[in-house]
């Protein structure tokens, strides 16, 4: 399983979300690198399609799938939580949802 974890350092989330991401991992015995990228510049952002700080990867695709046309740049980025409110920092539940539909994934692709 790749994860890559991106963050912009003018966002104060970012710490919070790695250890978030870590205690999910433990819990769901994940043991995988995570590849930690400092976004610094607008041409990183460009190339990353990056569209905030905290971004979460797994195998590729972002924890909580955007609309298209997201504007990418360094900024913050905002997750609607499962009850509807607004959070710099992704849920638990958001994580091990990803988590596990990437080891399903891997899983039925391993069975094949």
């Amino acid at each position: 399983m790749e994860i890559t974890f991106l963050y912009f350092e003018g966002c104060p989330s970012h710490a919070a979300a790695l250890a978030r991401l870590r205690q999910v991992m433990a819990e769901e015995g994940v043991q995988a690198e995570i590849e930690i990228v400092k976004v610094e510049t607008d041409e990183q952002a460009q190339g990353r399609r990056f569209v905030g700080s905290p971004t979460i990867l797994i195998n590729g695709q972002d924890i909580d799938p955007l609309p298209a046309g997201i504007q990418v740049a360094l900024t913050c980025r905002a997750y609607r939580l499962e009850d509807g409110r607004i959070s710099p920092l992704p849920s638990a539940a958001m994580i091990r949802r990803a988590l596990r539909s990437a080891a399903g994934a891997a899983n039925a692709t391993n069975d094949q």
